[in-house]
């Protein structure tokens, strides 16, 4: 069992900056990879960002290429995830989560385990 608890979240003006932080607890923190995802009102989860195991691979979802920045600390059992070039339509709700295999890191059915989730809004 893994148990992920999400912080950092926020309101802020388009084109700023935040840094949510992922901090795990349970079994071996550095056998999972680590995904971003985020639920915007009426619509369905989506892949944001993910992270192997010792943060050698990452991948992003186009939208947010060269904007947003994945990381993991394996020492300190967290995850991250900077965010900046904020849009308006970056707003939504942001989980971690964990999962056993990078297959399909893309996809919210691979994951084994998620956070509560972290408000992010971004105002115009």
């Amino acid at each position: 069992q893994v148990q992920l608890v999400e912080s950092g979240g926020g309101l802020v003006q388009a084109g700023g900056s935040l840094r949510l932080s992922c901090a795990a607890s349970g079994r071996t923190f550095s056998g999972y990879i680590m995904g971003w995802f985020r639920q915007a009102p009426g619509k369905e989860r989506e892949f944001v960002a993910a992270i192997t195991w010792t943060g050698t691979n990452t991948y992003y979802a186009d939208s947010v290429k060269g904007r947003f920045a994945i990381s993991r600390d394996n020492a300190k059992n967290t995850a991250g995830l900077q965010m900046n070039g904020l849009k308006l339509e970056d707003t939504a709700i942001y989980y971690c989560a964990a999962a056993r295999s990078y297959r399909n890191y893309y996809n919210p059915t691979a994951y084994d385990y998620w956070g509560q989730g972290t408000q992010v809004t971004v105002s115009s």
